[in-house]
């Protein structure tokens, strides 16, 4: 088990902002902890709460270096509310496909886009 130095409490009271998640990847056969609005990388292990732990340090060290470096920290992830509603561009021919396979199912167009996203 690795020890991690001290980091300043500020960061720390920091890390709720940004929403952190431990995911079975069955590809890796490992847990693999992420922090999406924060940084690209990632934590893997073979023990959930271990992963989940060992990512809530990183993001406390993350947020200190970039504090440290005087940089501004990426918009907080947690909490945010979303409409319901997003512009996805497609080429035009992509689009009339699409609006013609849901006239054909007799359905709208945004029902077969959300019936689509929520089979993948």
């Amino acid at each position: 088990m690795k020890t991690r130095k001290s980091v300043n409490p500020r960061a720390a009271s920091k890390t709720a902002r940004y929403i952190k998640f431990v995911e079975w990847s069955e590809a890796d056969q490992v847990f693999i902890g992420r922090c999406p609005g924060l940084f690209a990388g990632g934590i893997h292990g073979d023990d959930e709460a271990e992963v989940y732990k060992e990512l809530c340090d990183v993001v406390v060290e993350w947020i200190a270096n970039i504090e440290k470096g005087g940089q501004p920290l990426p918009p907080p992830t947690a909490g945010k509310t979303y409409s319901g509603k997003f512009v996805v561009r497609v080429s035009p021919d992509l689009h009339q496909r699409a609006a013609l396979k849901a006239l054909l199912r007799g359905e709208s167009l945004n029902q077969l886009v959300e019936r689509r996203l929520v089979e993948a």
